[in-house]
Formats: C-alpha cells, structure tokens, sequence
C-alpha cells in the first residue's frame, strides 16, 4: 500500500505555482493506536497546508495590486479596489454588473 500523502497545488497564467506535500503516517486499520496518530498527525498537518496557501494567496494578493497598480496609466482614474471584496474573491471570477 502506498505511503499516504497531503498534498495541495496552485497553478496561475499570471502568479509563480507553488506545491505543498506531506507524507502522512501509515493508516493502521487494525490498530486504534496507529489510526489515532494518523488522524492526529492529518489534523497537524492540514492546518500547515492552510496557513500556508493563506500566505501564499495573499502574497499573490499583493503581487496582483502592485502590478495593476504599475499598469494603470498616470493621471487616469483609479478605481478603488475593495480589499474585503478583493481577499473574499480571489481566484474566483466575478462578472460585474455595467
């Protein structure tokens, strides 16, 4: 039986990937002591996974505003970009009303 993993990827056309992968301890099925640790060492190391891809998401948050920030023309009007909304849609697409 292969080694279990944990393991998440993010592929962008416009940011740098980026992978992470954990090997989890062998899921005993027969032992309660095994299965306890697997699921102790999956809880562990899943909230690693997340506060990673939080970093790395708003890591690419910042790199998207500053880049559009560059590509504005000067003098033109800004619009104001809504972090709240920005950090609660990212990655996803939004079609806005005209």
């Amino acid at each position: 039986m292969p080694q279990p993993t944990l393991a998440a990827t993010y592929n962008s056309s416009t940011n740098v990937p980026f992978k992470h992968e954990v090997q989890l301890p062998e899921l005993g099925t027969d032992n309660v002591e095994k299965r306890v640790a697997y699921l102790s060492v999956l809880r562990q190391e899943t909230a690693k996974l997340q506060d990673r891809i939080n970093a790395e998401l708003t890591q690419r948050m910042e790199e998207d505003k500053l880049q559009a920030e560059k590509d504005a023309a000067p003098g033109a009007n800004k619009r104001k970009v809504d972090d709240v909304a920005e950090e609660e849609n990212y990655g996803e697409e939004v079609v806005e009303d005209d």
